[in-house]
């Protein structure tokens, strides 16, 4: 459904993205993520029309960003991350005006703009002026415009910035809805956000994939280490030199300051989690919690990307 082949965009003498290379496919909903001038807001602009690469082909369901533009136009909605919205006009009005400029006519439209404005729950805000509405229902604004003509792809950039958390959870809870019926790419900041909506994770740092899969296995590929927390009723001080000096532990940490939570650093050739819980028994101490600690999406992140590139700055 979207495909990137070899992306290479250059402002002046100096790469924004080299040889971009993925594809989404039809029904995923796949989390774009970098740090600042990585290069995912210049990705997002060819694959949306935007601009053409340097070099390189891009494609939405199999048609030329470049050389069929108004064609894919006719098949993405973009939610950029600052929306254009005319805050002079009511929500309706706007919609209205979006809709004729994607070339919805007669009949048509009304019933077109009614069915953007039920789906973003926007029915008590409909001839509100945009320019009175919170950031939250500007937002959805936003998105509805995106949604006119039911476009089967969504690029959606950085849909949640700046919300608060009530608006937040809203806006999530609608993103996930529309992933029953588009194709979505979502880039965000948000990464708690990101492993909660998306199947699949592409990060860019310094103009380049550098890792593309699941949460998952980007957990089991990047863990060196199994990582057991450890909770009790007692001092887990006097424990950690004792776990220190079970076969496979690699690591013992003081986690909070009433030295009740510690975490264990193991190797991957066993579950030691029973003999940690028999030793703690035995120790008179109780066990008030032990569990396996994955790689969270913002650990894999942090191992992807260990410095902002300077190349690119603003450009992105």
């Amino acid at each position: 459904m979207i495909e990137a082949e070899g992306l290479t965009k250059y402002y002046g003498p100096l790469p924004a993205i080299r040889d971009v290379t993925f594809t989404v496919e039809r029904g995923e909903v796949v989390g774009f993520l970098g740090p600042n001038g990585a290069g995912k807001s210049t990705t997002i602009r060819i694959l949306t029309c935007y601009m053409p690469p340097t070099t390189g082909v891009a494609r939405i369901d199999g048609l030329d960003c470049f050389a069929r533009s108004l064609e894919v136009r006719e098949r993405v909605g973009y939610l950029p991350e600052s929306v254009p919205l005319y805050a002079e006009l009511t929500v309706k009005g706007f919609l209205r005006f979006a809709a004729g400029a994607k070339g919805v006519e007669g009949k048509k439209l009304e019933g077109e703009v009614r069915r953007v404005i039920a789906i973003c729950g926007l029915e008590n805000a409909a001839h509100r002026i945009i320019g009175h509405l919170s950031k939250g229902f500007r937002q959805r604004v936003g998105l509805a415009q995106a949604l006119l003509k039911n476009p089967s792809v969504l690029v959606l950039d950085e849909p949640t910035i700046g919300l608060d958390p009530a608006h937040i959870i809203e806006i999530r809870r609608l993103i996930e809805e529309l992933r029953e019926e588009h194709t979505i790419l979502l880039s965000s900041h948000i990464l708690p956000e990101v492993a909660q909506i998306c199947q699949r994770v592409l990060i860019i740092n310094k103009g380049q994939i550098v890792a593309t899969d699941t949460p998952a296995n980007l957990t089991r590929q990047l863990q060196k280490s199994a990582q057991i927390q450890l909770r009790v009723g007692g001092q887990a001080r006097e424990l950690a030199p004792v776990l220190e000096n079970l076969g496979g532990v690699q690591k013992v940490s003081l986690v909070d300051t009433d030295h009740q939570k510690l975490f264990v650093e193991t190797d991957r050739s066993g579950d030691l989690r029973p003999e940690i819980a028999r030793l703690v028994v035995a120790k008179g101490i109780d066990l008030l919690e032990l569990k396996l600690v994955d790689l969270s999406l913002e650990d894999i992140f942090i191992q992807l990307v260990t410095e902002e590139p300077s190349q690119e700055g603003s450009q992105s």
